[in-house]
């Protein structure tokens, strides 16, 4: 039984690959392929296992985009329950290293909660 998070985050991945196609173009068939195998967390767990960065966060950080990465997501603190402190590390060390503000993208996006969040609790 999947929680109400588990299901969010794989509607947000999911709603994040759409945008990528409809905002620059970007196709991410393998792991819209791998959300359909193994679910958003599991995905987002897999990506982030990889010693470096998927050719999709590349993708990403090249299209100045990294606000719409797995990372990113992971980072969020209604998802902080979904993942080990180390793959919330991974995430934000990997943002970190390609210059991305995750101290503003926090800030920014935790003022407005998606509205399941606090009907969740």
């Amino acid at each position: 039984m999947s929680t109400v998070a588990e299901r969010q985050f794989y509607l947000d991945m999911v709603a994040g690959a759409q945008r990528l196609k409809r905002e620059i173009g970007y196709n991410p068939a393998r792991f819209t392929q791998m959300l359909g195998e193994i679910g958003g967390v599991g995905a987002a767990k897999h990506l982030l296992r990889g010693r470096d960065a998927s050719d999709g966060f590349t993708t990403l950080w090249n299209a100045r985009r990294l606000d719409v990465s797995v990372e990113a997501f992971v980072l969020l603190p209604w998802y902080e329950a979904l993942f080990t402190d180390v793959e919330r590390d991974t995430a934000r060390r990997r943002l970190e290293a390609h210059e991305f503000d995750v101290a503003r993208y926090l800030s920014d996006t935790v003022s407005s909660p998606p509205s399941w969040v606090s009907e969740s609790l």
